[in-house]
């Protein structure tokens, strides 16, 4: 619990800052200088801070994220391990889908219950201008084998940008109510490795909903949305849904419920923290389960109220989303 009542049930662990695509809002061409092997956690690191959260500190949820998730050796094991729990928390990920056709029936055996796929564009010729990388069609596959596999509800996740795929909403909407998927459109965050972007750039909920209101019915969702970062609207009476998370013009950091784990064993009260908290370090120099719960428990007191996009001498965080974790 923090200072403003919120509880934090819901922890996003960052496998890896490594990623098979180069979004262009996200990194540049030529990627990062990734973390070095000895600087991140353990597989047996990771499942026990994994367990610490679980079984001490009231998490229910866990999404493994990246950087991609599916570069992390072993994945499967680590989501067994983390289905294996008591209380079983509910076990999801969020990936870029490539590799994916392979691999859903395997992670659906280890334990995974649901996915999120971003998908930012249906045309080739864009996936590869945004990407950098020419893997349109497995993505696509990998969404057909989630859904095949039993992940329901597969979400896809779209990041507008204004002058390169704003004209999409629309078709991206209707593809997704076509294949049984759930979009959720996100507002470009200021996350990105160059420390380049530009509030100009971002297509805003607003500008988002009115796309989809000329072409759709949309009525909000009756679905309480409690601490979901999706804004939701039922189309054309449903029952097919979609999202819009617009984390810059509408903040919903009051009924945030979400923690972060870095791959190198850094706690982030909020995705846009200044400041992290280290875990690794009392993990590898024996400290016991309830040494670090403590020193979890007194960081996520510390959270901040919000995270100030909007005012005035807001800092771009020091680590890009692909180093955070979704």
């Amino acid at each position: 619990m923090d200072r403003f009542g919120r509880v934090a049930t819901d922890l996003r662990v960052s496998l890896t800052d490594r990623c098979n695509l180069r979004c262009t809002y996200c990194m540049p061409a030529e990627g990062l200088d990734w973390m070095p092997r000895g600087e991140m956690l353990s597989d047996g690191e990771l499942g026990r801070i994994i367990r610490i959260a679980v079984e001490r500190l009231g998490v229910t949820n866990v999404r493994f994220t990246g950087g991609e998730p599916t570069l992390r050796k072993g994945i499967e094991g680590i989501i067994a391990e983390t289905a294996a729990l008591s209380p079983r928390p509910r076990v999801s990920m969020t990936t870029n889908a490539i590799g994916l056709a392979a691999r859903a029936a395997r992670l659906v055996a280890a334990g995974l219950d649901r996915i999120n796929v971003s998908l930012d564009t249906l045309r080739q010729d864009r996936f590869a201008e945004l990407t950098r990388r020419d893997r349109l069609d497995d993505v696509l596959a990998g969404l057909a084998a989630a859904r095949d596999a039993g992940l329901t509800p597969v979400k896809v996740n779209a990041v507008l940008v204004r002058g390169r795929n704003d004209d999409e909403a629309v078709a991206l909407l209707r593809y997704c109510l076509e294949q049984g998927y759930e979009l959720r459109f996100i507002e470009q965050m200021p996350l990105d490795a160059q420390h380049g972007w530009n509030r100009a750039d971002m297509v805003t909920a607003q500008e988002i909903l009115a796309a989809l209101g000329a072409e759709f019915e949309l009525t909000p969702s009756p679905v309480p949305r409690g601490a979901a970062p999706a804004e939701r609207w039922q189309v054309d009476g449903g029952p097919g849904e979609v999202g819009v998370i617009a984390s810059v013009t509408r903040p919903f950091c009051g009924d945030c419920d979400r923690t972060r784990i870095t791959a190198d064993g850094q706690l982030r009260s909020c995705l846009f923290s200044q400041t992290e908290t280290d875990l690794r370090a009392p993990l590898r120099a024996g400290a016991g389960d309830e040494e670090i719960a403590e020193v979890w428990r007194t960081a996520m007191w510390a959270k901040l109220a919000g995270h100030t996009i909007n005012e005035a001498g807001f800092a771009q965080p020091l680590r890009p989303m692909s180093a955070i974790g979704g």
